[in-house]
Formats: C-alpha cells, structure tokens, sequence
C-alpha cells in the first residue's frame, strides 16, 4: 500500500523541531564534505539536529539517527548573457551603484521537504504543509548559518574585548521605551543603519562611508555632543547576544557589553523577540574581504 506524501510527511512530525533562537543551524555546507547548497545535489538539512549533509551522507546520516525529514536546498546559477555591456564604475567602491560590479555569480534558490529512504520530495512553500513543518523551515531560512558565526567568531576573536565603558555604564531615565520595529533616525529619514545610544536611548544614524553610502553621522556627532560612549546597532540584536554590534566612541571599536540585556531592557527591549535585519560592522568587514578576494582571483584567471 502506498502512503501519500503529506500522510508520510505527518507520520514522522515527532522528528521535526522548530528551532529556537540559540540551535545552532547548518545550512551552507556539509558536516562532512565540502557539498553546498550550489552542488550537483543540494544540500539536505536534518530538520530535528540542524546539521547539513550532501547528497553522498544524507542517507549515512538518515541510517545512523532515524531522522527522515530534510529541507532540501538547492542553487543554481542564473544565465548571463555573454554580451551584456560591463558599467564604467565612476566610484571607488565595490556592489554600489556607480562603483565596481560585484563579479559574484548570481543564483536561484529553491526549497523542498525531503523525506528519507525514498527521497519523497514537497515542495516549498506550499500551505498543505503542516504549520509545524512551515513554521520550521521558515525559522531554518531566516537563520543565521552556524558556518558563517564560525567565520566571523575566528575574524573577530583577537579584536573584540569587552567595552571598557560597559560594566559601570549611566543610563538616563528620561521615560524612553523603544519599540520592536518602525524604528528611524531622530534627526533624518533613515530606516537603517540605526544605533541606540545606550545611555539616553537616542536612535541616530550611523557614519557616512568614503564612498557616500551609509548613514549622515547623526549618531557619532550625538556623542561628540554629549560624550555617551555606547552605542548599539538595531537589527543586530537578537537572543544571541555577543554576536550584537556594539561601538564604544571613546575606544573607536567595536566592543562585548557583557550588561547589554540590562542595558537594553532599561530602555524595554526584550531582546529574546528580535530577529536580524541588518549586517554587524564585522560581516560587512567580511563581506568586503570575500568581494576582493574574488576579484584577484578572477584577475589570476585571465592571467
């Protein structure tokens, strides 16, 4: 007798987590090879332990846990026409308009729950699945990957120290309560690149970069005003607290705030709610290194 897959699908929920804040979530490449979501065969994620395998161990994997359910992700790259006029930058800057293209390759992602030893295969979205399935794969995709924390914790080990202003921070109570979203600069429009001063609570823009992008200064120009030295970024908070970008002015670097729960819910954030919208100065600093680094190589390429 045959099982119809959603009924297979239901029959095997009790493998199935919705993964909190703090799991740890495998997406970008295999526990045990190097296979990524950009490989022949995808890249399978045990939708109960949150760790990724390639087509060659999924099965290995499935055999020594008992766990069925997989979110199968699978990128290909997009056609780009060989004709196709490369722009004159005429900003020395890298993925911004009117700067030098991002030679990245683009790629179209596409998402199916996988059930194991037959490889019953649904696709993704789709309301007929179960919400406990939806609600899981929609928290696996919004996640940040376990890979790229690794990667930023080794690029920021010997640079972040706690704030030397953070154990013994004044907070101004002046009746300020942030909400969770719909934030904005105090002195301008901007919706992004925002920082919470932490000791009165002013959201302000951050630094214009030398290429024109960013933010009008508003936040650095606030503690010049007012010598507050901490500050930190909304849309970098989340309930994995150490990974929040925090900026002592004083220092000029990024620092840990081992108090920012406190300091946060001073001001009545609670932090365990929020989810990521915006990249720490780190990731940016990353992301700018990768770019480069892709650069060269296409350069030694056509060598």
């Amino acid at each position: 007798m045959t099982i119809e897959p959603l009924d297979l699908l239901r029959s095997n929920l009790s493998r199935v987590r919705i993964p909190e804040p703090t799991n740890r979530i495998y997406k970008h490449e295999c526990c045990v090879s190097f296979d990524s979501p950009r490989s022949e065969g995808g890249l399978f994620i045990d939708m109960c332990t949150f760790l990724a395998f390639g087509k060659d161990f999924v099965v290995w994997n499935y055999e020594k846990t008992g766990n069925p359910v997989y979110l199968h992700i699978k990128q290909t790259k997009k056609l780009v026409p060989e004709d196709r006029p490369s722009k004159k930058p005429t900003l020395l800057a890298i993925g911004v308009d009117g700067g030098f293209d991002n030679i990245e390759p683009e790629y179209e992602e596409t998402h199916s729950v996988v059930i194991l030893p037959e490889y019953v295969s649904l696709p993704f979205p789709s309301v007929e699945l179960p919400e406990k399935v939806r609600l899981a794969v929609d928290a696996i995709l919004l996640a940040e990957g376990a890979e790229r924390k690794e990667q930023l914790a080794a690029w920021t080990a010997d640079k972040k120290q706690v704030g030397s202003y953070a154990m013994n921070l004044q907070q101004i109570d002046n009746g300020v309560v942030i909400l969770p979203s719909g934030w904005k600069c105090a002195k301008c429009e901007k919706t992004d690149n925002l920082w919470l001063n932490l000791t009165d609570g002013m959201i302000l823009c951050g630094r214009k970069n030398w290429d024109g992008s960013g933010g009008n200064n508003h936040a650095v120009e606030h503690y010049r005003e007012t010598g507050y030295p901490l500050a930190v970024k909304l849309g970098t908070i989340t309930a994995d607290l150490e990974a929040a970008d925090v900026f002592s002015y004083p220092e000029d670097e990024s620092v840990l705030d081992p108090q920012l729960a406190q300091h946060l819910a001073f001001f009545g954030i609670d932090f365990s709610s929020l989810q990521k919208t915006e990249m720490t100065t780190a990731e940016r600093e990353l992301d700018q290194i990768r770019i480069l680094i892709g650069i060269e190589s296409k350069k030694v390429d056509k060598m």
